[in-house]
């Protein structure tokens, strides 16, 4: 088993006026084996925490720590803790123009695994989780995002994390922008991933429609720059009916 430990994590952004101050003491734990799911109104910081975790240089840490199995991620760079077992679907994938996604797969499963998969098994690898993704096979020729609709993009991340196997994944409102046929076969590859490995998921999302394909061990309420209420999926039911305005106050957060 292994663990994804955050302790009081503290995360500023700079800004016209100076250093913001977005995480305010996060508390979470995740083992592999679990989903836990974190929800929010915007600009609570949610997004913080998934890009800050990964070592997106825009967020200085000012406190706290983050550990893989007892090893400190926040001294690594972000391809370390790629190779370490961290994954990062991004709520708005990036283009890599001139880069395919063949070529793209091939060389992040290489510098995972340490060593470039042999090709024969590393094409049926890939066609079969292309397949499982309604994923065309054209598409293996094609840039990186270059082009592709929004549920395209997010498909190619959930492609991405069959191949990749990390030992935790943290998906970033996966389920923002899906169609409900799309949201379906990301939450069904996502199912996929979680009961063919020793992994652990941490699911950001506004909405409780992913949790109803991907159903979550706990959930998290993320208020304020911090978890301000934990609980089980029962938790989400409730949000579902009432909102966020008993942890917020009726007040929109500032966004982030």
């Amino acid at each position: 088993m292994s663990t994804l430990e955050i302790k009081d994590l503290r995360v500023s952004v700079a800004t016209d006026d100076g250093a913001k101050e977005i995480l305010k003491g996060v508390d979470l734990t995740v083992r592999t084996g679990e989903t836990h799911a974190i929800m929010g109104p915007n600009g609570s910081g949610k997004s913080t925490l998934a890009y800050a975790v990964a070592g997106h240089p825009k967020y200085q840490i000012t406190g706290g720590s983050v550990t893989l199995d007892g090893e400190d991620l926040l001294s690594r760079t972000v391809d370390e803790r790629a190779r370490a077992g961290l994954f990062l679907a991004m709520q708005y994938p990036v283009e890599v123009p001139g880069v395919s996604m063949a070529n793209f797969l091939r060389s992040a499963a290489t510098a995972v695994r340490g060593e470039a998969p042999k090709l024969r098994t590393w094409v049926k690898e890939v066609k079969g989780a292309m397949s499982d993704l309604d994923i065309d096979p054209d598409f293996a020729e094609r840039s990186v995002n270059e082009g592709f609709s929004g549920g395209e993009k997010k498909r190619h991340e959930v492609l991405q994390l069959a191949l990749l196997k990390p030992k935790f994944a943290i998906l970033d409102e996966t389920d923002s922008g899906l169609d409900v046929d799309a949201l379906r076969v990301v939450s069904e590859g996502v199912n996929r991933y979680r009961e063919g490995a020793d992994t652990g998921v941490l699911l950001i999302t506004h909405y409780t429609r992913i949790l109803q394909h991907i159903r979550p061990d706990a959930v998290h309420v993320f208020a304020g720059g911090r978890v301000v209420e934990s609980g089980g999926p029962e938790l989400a039911d409730e949000l579902e009916r009432s909102g966020y305005v008993r942890f917020t106050g009726g007040k929109a957060e500032a966004a982030v």
